[in-house]
């Protein structure tokens, strides 16, 4: 169905067009009742979309896959990726769709993307298909990282497909409509070494160049400075991740972006009591993607990146890996500068000022006695103002706290730089299954109520008190599923 919008917008395919080898032509399946459940206003009206034609039957048409703007090419894309360390050579969109790329009121090229929208050739044993719950999660969570200024693809809307989908019992489908700088993945790079086709990766090469690392462009190296491009946004990404105490779930090399964007949340969560062991995930039974192994994590898959750069950097293999080898041993460097400066500032702290003791003596009380992560940080600005006891009290034994607190009291910490870099509000998880429980079951109302707290995050607002505590002592162990 070809689609007329109210406000004309324009929808190229330069991926497909591009990089025809790594996209197939494709369209989304049916809904037999689309409904809109939520959308992000705000971000259409940023791209150039009229929020009242995306209300209507013929931009719910567009939203859930199954309308085409007049020039575009929606097409699944083809990536490869390591899934929990075991390489898949294809994956690819089984359940989604690139329908697009916008230019934005600022210029800047983004792609609208569909996850849910049915089976595509690269749909293996899935359905193709997407649920309520897990749609709104990354609605939640993308909304939330985009509030705290952590790079992130958003979530543009959530439609009810009217489709009721079998998984543990029957569930009401849904489409989720995103927005990313690219969906380039390091599993685009994986697929596309795999072919031998040393065109094909030159030119994916350049598009990622392109798209989002002009600066590598000029260099002797360009090759070399794509991968340190890459390098340094992933190391500035997940130092953002656990300065606020977010885990991913599943750090897939199918799930890195070559922008530095976060992306792909399905089973993702924020942290309740500090534990660096801790996971989420139900699919995650060895811990691979545990909070505290993000950061190494993060640069294995970069390792496998580098891997596939390896003919572009250097036609000597030897010389080729040696660079490749030092670019990568720069990741852990630029990674603790980040965390550090980023810890500073949540402690108060000047930037220049060493607080590597503090900071590790500290997590280590917070992991021993299961402290929640979030609270005591933005307990903390009260303090500095000389206001201790609630963050004495959120230990089992508030004199535990009391050294830690003394010395680094002593440091003259800044009570307003805490305020800006230590959430009131994130995505707590017993909130969160609320929210989703209740909107699956039709009621909208818990959601908005939670989207209202998580989209400021840092600025207290009198009747949010409820989503600035930790989960009550019954909430359990939590475990999240990603919804296939």
């Amino acid at each position: 169905m070809s689609l007329t919008p109210a406000t004309t917008f324009r929808l190229d395919n330069r991926f497909a067009r591009e990089l025809p080898e790594m996209a197939i032509a494709w369209t989304g399946e049916g809904a037999p009742g689309p409904r809109l459940l939520v959308l992000d206003e705000h971000l259409a009206e940023e791209l150039g979309l009229d929020p009242d034609w995306l209300r209507s039957a013929e931009g719910l048409e567009l939203l859930v896959g199954t309308g085409v703007v007049e020039g575009a090419t929606p097409v699944a894309q083809a990536y490869s990726g390591h899934q929990f360390g075991g390489f898949s050579p294809r994956l690819g969109d089984g359940r989604a769709l690139l329908l697009g790329e916008l230019t934005d009121a600022d210029g800047n090229v983004r792609d609208l993307h569909l996850k849910g929208s049915g089976r595509t050739p690269f749909a293996r044993a899935g359905d193709g298909l997407a649920v309520v719950g897990p749609m709104l999660r990354e609605y939640i969570v993308s909304q939330a990282l985009h509030a705290l200024g952590i790079p992130t693809t958003r979530s543009l809307a959530v439609v009810a497909t009217g489709r009721p989908v079998q998984r543990e019992t029957i569930v009401p489908g849904a489409v989720l409509a995103r927005i990313a700088s690219s969906h380039l993945r390091v599993g685009s790079f994986q697929f596309a070494s795999l072919t031998e086709d040393p065109d094909l990766l030159r030119r994916l090469a350049d598009h990622a160049i392109n798209r989002h690392h002009a600066s590598a462009a000029p260099s002797d190296r360009p090759y070399l400075a794509l991968l340190e491009a890459v390098i340094a946004a992933q190391a500035d990404l997940v130092a953002r991740w656990m300065l606020v105490g977010f885990v991913h779930g599943v750090m897939n090399t199918d799930n890195m972006t070559i922008s530095g964007e976060s992306i792909d949340f399905g089973p993702c969560a924020f942290l309740d009591a500090y534990d660096p062991a801790a996971v989420y995930s139900s699919i995650d039974r060895d811990g691979r993607y545990a909070f505290g192994n993000q950061p190494a994590i993060a640069q294995w898959n970069l390792t496998r990146l580098a891997e596939t750069l390896l003919p572009l950097i250097d036609d000597d293999q030897d010389t080729a890996i040696e660079l490749a080898t030092t670019s990568l041993r720069g990741f852990a460097a630029r990674y603790e500068n980040a965390w550090a400066s980023g810890m500073r500032a949540k402690l108060g702290l000047p930037e220049g000022s060493d607080a590597t003791v503090l900071t590790e003596e500290l997590l280590d009380l917070l992991r021993t006695h299961q402290v929640d992560y979030t609270s005591f940080f933005r307990s903390l600005s009260g303090a500095a103002r000389g206001d201790l006891e609630p963050t004495r009290g959120l230990f089992p034994h508030p004199v535990t706290a009391d050294d830690w607190l003394a010395r680094w009291s002593a440091q003259e910490p800044q009570a307003k730089l805490m305020d800006e870099v230590n959430p009131a509000y994130i995505p707590r998880n017993h909130l969160v299954e609320e929210a989703l429980a209740a909107a699956t079951d039709g009621d909208l109302a818990p959601l908005a109520r939670l989207m209202e707290a998580v989209t400021s995050p840092y600025d207290e607002r009198p009747g949010l008190e409820r989503y600035a505590v930790p989960a009550p002592a019954d909430f359990g162990t939590y475990r999240t599923f990603c919804g296939t």
